[in-house]
Formats: C-alpha cells, sequence, structure tokens
C-alpha cells in the first residue's frame, strides 16, 4: 500500500507540474526544444558553420541587422574571417523563455571568451522571438544589447 501511495504522489506531482507549463501556453517539450535551439545556435557559430547557424532561424529570420539565409550564412563567414570567431565561445546562461502572441519571447545572457587568451571578450545579452515551425522552434529575430564599460572615474580635483 506504501509503495502504491508514494507512486500516486509522484504521478500527481509530476502531471502537476506538466499541467503548469501547459496551462502558459508552453509545453514542458518546448522547453526542452527551445533550451535545444539556444545550445545548437551556441555550437554552430562557434564550429564556424554558416549553414547549421543559419537553420536555427525561420527563412525570413533576423539576426541583429541581417536578414534571411544567405545574410545570416554571409554574417558566419565574416564572423569566422574578420572577427577572429574560429577562436571564440558563446557561454549563455539565465535563459528566461515567456509564451508570446507568436509563439514564445526570451532573453539570455551571453558571455564572449577568447579560447586563445581564455579572456572574457565582450558580455551582453540576446532578445529572441522564436516561432515553431513544421522543423521545430525557431529565431524569427534575436538582437544582440552588448554591455558597454563603465565610463572612467573622475579624476580627483586638486584643490
Amino acid at each position: 500500500m506504501s509503495r502504491l501511495v508514494t507512486f500516486a504522489a509522484f504521478a500527481i506531482t509530476i502531471l502537476g507540474f506538466t499541467r503548469i507549463a501547459w496551462a502558459d501556453g508552453l509545453s514542458t517539450q518546448d522547453y526542452i526544444d527551445i533550451e535545444q535551439l539556444y545550445a545548437t545556435y551556441n555550437h554552430a557559430i562557434d564550429a564556424g558553420d554558416g549553414e547549421a547557424w543559419a537553420a536555427t532561424f525561420t527563412a525570413d529570420g533576423t539576426f541583429n541587422k541581417f536578414t534571411g539565409h544567405d545574410q545570416l550564412v554571409g554574417f558566419i563567414q565574416a564572423w569566422k574571417e574578420k572577427m577572429n570567431g574560429g577562436n571564440r565561445r558563446h557561454w549563455n546562461t539565465n535563459l528566461r523563455i515567456v509564451p508570446s502572441k507568436e509563439g514564445a519571447s526570451a532573453s539570455v545572457f551571453l558571455m564572449l571568451v577568447d579560447v586563445s587568451t581564455k579572456s572574457i571578450v565582450a558580455t551582453g545579452a540576446y532578445n529572441d522571438t522564436l516561432v515553431k515551425t513544421a522543423s521545430g522552434w525557431r529565431f524569427k529575430t534575436r538582437t544582440t544589447q552588448m554591455d558597454t564599460a563603465a565610463p572612467a572615474p573622475a579624476a580627483e580635483q586638486k584643490q
């Protein structure tokens, strides 16, 4: 009898969490799939794979000022050749996913690391519009808001 009660409590708990996720318009699987989209994006850009990276967007998807497959692939080519992209790694943290009319909106913090020097190159955040397509979740729009350095302290006034 004790095992039956334990099993029932476990099942109710799992179903309760799943139902909470469905209540907001996204299923537990949606959340998992969106997290995998972020990982696929980071692995593709860090590998310099323009086709795989562009595939994380809708056909008319936008990354900052680059829109559509060809411009997205072109960005990765420039990233590799002109912006030291081959030595950079994207680290994301604090992913927040919120249901929206289009599908979901999300934001995540970014830390860009230069693996050759082991130094942080930049920090910022991505703000995203996500849509669920026949091929799974994709970025519709992705904008980058980079952090700026704090202003240098004012020189002390001599009196």
